[in-house]
């Protein structure tokens, strides 16, 4: 079985290291250069240029033909593929990979929307990788996906909403109010649609870097244990205050933390903190 993604996913260089995965880069374009996501530019070198500019980034996905060629390639191993992708209701990468993949019907073509993305997508870009290096059968991994989508979390808050604004992720007239009233929001994706909803507000970015663990609170018994990973757009002093925040309510399994890749930062610009959790309990073994 073979797997592919999108870089709409993140995990951290301890994560990747391995996994027999085949990713077709989102794109982002800055100052009038293309860059392919994760390829041409790393995060790094991408919250540094934003730094320095006052142009706002734009993406874009794959084309068909990318995802085509990706496919066609890789099939010469194995027919049996799982495509996972970024949720649909935030990227049209899936309805891309469907169109490719309808025009290649003696392929077995598997096509999974995450319903997520960053570092909740890469929990399960992961466990899919896995699978295929221990031998699951595809069933398998989809099932492992399904409860690992159905367990998860993500929750993230930021300094500076213009970049939402921009890429029109939330509502211009919310996302303007907020700025204007410095209100720092809490945002999480909705498995049901896959798009962003409000998960709570604080009035500066340091309180609502404290509101993630009171949200994750406000649905699991202080003292639950949890599998948790932060991650974060170039602000590693935001990252470990959460951390910290969160172990001093939760018992918490914590894997390394992640960069926000450059593609998603475009749509979030720097500073952005968030955390993927999931109660240990509900996870497969």
């Amino acid at each position: 079985m073979q797997i592919v993604t999108d870089s709409g996913y993140d995990l951290s260089p301890q994560q990747k290291e391995g996994l027999p995965i085949h990713s077709l880069p989102l794109k982002l374009t800055l100052n009038s250069v293309s860059y392919r996501s994760g390829i041409d530019i790393q995060p790094e070198e991408f919250y540094a240029m934003l730094e320095k500019t006052d142009a706002m980034p734009t993406t874009s996905t794959p084309s068909p033909g990318e995802f085509l060629e990706l496919y066609q390639k890789i099939a010469e191993t194995d027919t049996d593929i799982l495509s996972v992708h970024i949720s649909s209701g935030l990227s049209s990468t899936l309805s891309v990979a469907q169109v490719a993949a309808s025009q290649l019907p003696h392929l077995n073509i598997q096509l999974v929307d995450t319903r997520t993305l960053s570092g909740e997508m890469g929990w399960q870009v992961e466990a899919a990788g896995r699978g295929a290096l221990e031998g699951w059968s595809l069933e398998a991994v989809l099932q492992r996906l399904a409860q690992i989508r159905a367990a998860s979390e993500i929750v993230f808050t930021l300094p500076n909403l213009s970049y939402l604004i921009h890429g029109g992720r939330i509502s211009h007239l919310k996302g303007l109010l907020a700025n204007l009233l410095g209100i720092k929001p809490l945002i999480g994706v909705d498995k049901t649609d896959g798009k962003y909803y409000d998960r709570g507000k604080a009035r500066t970015f340091q309180r609502a870097i404290q509101a993630i663990p009171a949200y994750i609170a406000s649905k699991f018994p202080e003292g639950t244990h949890l599998r948790a990973q932060v991650g974060h757009a170039n602000n590693p002093d935001a990252a470990n205050k959460l951390r910290e925040a969160t172990e001093a309510l939760f018992e918490c399994d914590w894997l390394p933390d992640f960069s926000i890749s450059p593609v998603l930062g475009a749509h979030t610009g720097r500073g952005l903190v968030g955390l993927v959790f999931a109660p240990l309990s509900s996870l497969p073994a």
